[in-house]
């Protein structure tokens, strides 16, 4: 915050006292502690969140679980409770992420994960999501500029896609969900991973949770927030590297969607990732994708 400026003359003239001078002081403590504020109303499920999926990567799954039921009702009853709208909203938002987390633990074990799997998981958190944003009251860019721009966004879509996809398999390589890329089979990945997985990991971590963060903690702490639950929330894969690919995405995806507020945009990029990393490139090898362009 930028200290106000005097002219000499009106401070030896005693026009500005002391005492105000003091209140300015105290202004500008209070300013610093309502940030305070809501650093601890946003960092602490961060932590707490961090924490559920720490565990999860060293594979203590029913700790990890408890963590997220207790943070699902804590979540819940600071949602029904709180009387400061912007913490409703913003622990709201965080009310995704154990729903998200614990619909993923619950799946039956003799469920083979497979492509079909990330239908069961995504679809029910459909309706979570939109529920959230009806509650959320959030806005996007008009649907006649969004569709009116993505035949401008495509291209790029396809470029920012493959290249992530590229880094990650080349770190940490890839199983791939179809047995091959046929039209058939090439099709059906793509419905699955842009029309389920990449619409609502995007109306979860950039529609919901990011917004109301860069509302709360300014533009930079929400992208870099929601960013790193999006990494931290790839603990499952069980390697680090799959965690910083997925954060650096998460950054990417987080300051298009800031520039653009284009939904569709983010959600093709995200789609596409997975297509590129789960069907093409494991068939194709490393760097033969780019034929496909």
């Amino acid at each position: 915050m930028a200290v106000p400026e005097f002219p000499p003359s009106e401070l030896e003239a005693g026009k500005i006292s002391l005492p105000e001078l003091g209140k300015m002081f105290k202004i500008s403590t209070e300013e610093k502690n309502g940030f305070l504020k809501k650093v601890f109303y946003a960092g602490v499920p961060v932590i707490a969140i961090t924490f559920a999926e720490l565990l999860i990567f060293g594979g203590r799954l029913n700790e990890a679980s408890i963590v997220y039921t207790l943070l699902l009702l804590a979540f819940s009853f600071s949602t029904a409770v709180t009387k400061k709208q912007e913490v409703r909203k913003i622990h709201q938002a965080f009310l995704l992420l154990p729903i998200f987390r614990l619909v993923n633990l619950s799946m039956p074990i003799f469920l083979k994960v497979n492509l079909y799997s990330f239908v069961f998981i995504y679809a029910s958190l459909a309706m979570s999501a939109m529920i959230a944003i009806t509650h959320q009251n959030i806005i996007y860019e008009k649907k006649k500029d969004a569709f009116r721009k993505i035949w401008i966004y495509i291209p790029f879509s396809i470029l920012a896609a493959l290249a992530f996809a590229e880094a990650e398999y080349m770190l940490i390589g890839a199983r791939p969900l179809i047995p091959d890329i046929s039209q058939v089979n090439l099709l059906e990945l793509i419905i699955i991973m842009v029309f389920v997985v990449g619409l609502v990991e995007e109306l979860i971590f950039r529609a919901i949770l990011q917004t109301r963060l860069e509302e709360f903690l300014g533009p930079a702490g929400g992208i870099f927030l929601a960013s790193l639950l999006f990494g931290i929330m790839h603990s499952s894969y069980g390697t680090s590297y799959e965690m910083g690919c997925a954060f650096l995405a998460g950054c990417f995806l987080g300051y298009c969607f800031y520039r653009t507020r284009n939904l569709p945009l983010v959600i093709i990029i995200n789609g596409l990732t997975n297509v590129f990393l789960f069907g093409i490139i494991p068939h194709l090898g490393p760097g033969l994708g780019l034929g496909l362009i």
